[in-house]
């Protein structure tokens, strides 16, 4: 999420999680629950998948209300752009690591994404020019598919997911201020429980806060990015199978 922002909003306090959220206690958390098939994985399956307003209503209940110091009040709105590009060798989503320095999330594993600024007209709108504005990515290869149902994190955002096909072929030119790397992760990975956790961790004012964690790589998907992958695999489940 991108930290662009106007010079007269006043910054919220510092909001770090105080542990190291890879080397937390974790548990397989497939419960049983099925891999989305790879033939449903395909651009037309997740076009007809994903236009049903019925797949939408979802929202999986999370413990995010445990707000950081600081971070409690009104959410602030955001808005992230989910891109499933459309590879050769199969649909992979496109992710970004923000950069170590940003008052927010730093050095996470993000959707391109951020505010929700007064002059942008709807919520997919923001999630499109944050993400031309974060990595360099054309609208014009960008085609909608819907919006998930807002995301509220603990360090205070409500977030509304944009799920998205990307047309490959564009060229990206990532903002360094704001991105360190910009990678991509079959989205067959992230749509097999297998390769979720659940992980446990206490905070030292007693409380114990739960989160999805999904390692790929060299990279560590956590929190509210993982959570939202999550609710994904739930949408796109719910497409071939009953509740």
């Amino acid at each position: 999420m991108s930290d662009s922002s106007s010079s007269a909003r006043p910054r919220r306090p510092l909001a770090r999680p105080g542990f190291d959220p890879a080397t937390q206690p974790w548990v397989v958390a497939n419960e049983s629950l099925p891999a989305v098939p790879t033939s449903l994985l395909t651009p037309d399956s997740l076009r007809g998948t994903l236009s049903q307003p019925s797949t939408w209503t979802l929202e999986l209940s999370r413990d995010n209300d445990l707000r950081y110091p600081g971070r409690e009040g009104t959410p602030v709105p955001a808005a992230v752009l989910i891109p499933l590009v459309t590879r050769e060798n199969g649909v992979h989503i496109m992710l970004t690591q923000r950069a170590a320095h940003l008052h927010d999330h730093a050095g996470q594993i993000s959707f391109p994404g951020g505010r929700i600024e007064t002059s942008d007209p709807t919520p997919v709108a923001a999630a499109l020019r944050e993400a031309q504005e974060e990595t360099g990515l054309p609208s014009n290869h960008v085609e909608v598919l819907g919006s998930m149902p807002p995301y509220l994190t603990a360090t205070g955002f409500s977030i509304i997911p944009v799920v998205s096909l990307v047309r490959p072929g564009f060229h990206l030119a990532p903002d360094a201020f704001e991105v360190a790397e910009v990678f991509e992760v079959p989205l067959s990975f992230l749509m097999d429980p297998a390769n979720h956790r659940l992980y446990e961790a206490r905070l030292d004012d007693g409380r114990v806060r739960h989160y999805y964690g999904m390692p790929y790589g060299k990279h560590f998907i956590w929190g509210a990015t993982a959570g939202m992958l999550r609710n994904l695999y739930h949408l796109l489940r719910h497409g071939f199978a009953p509740s």
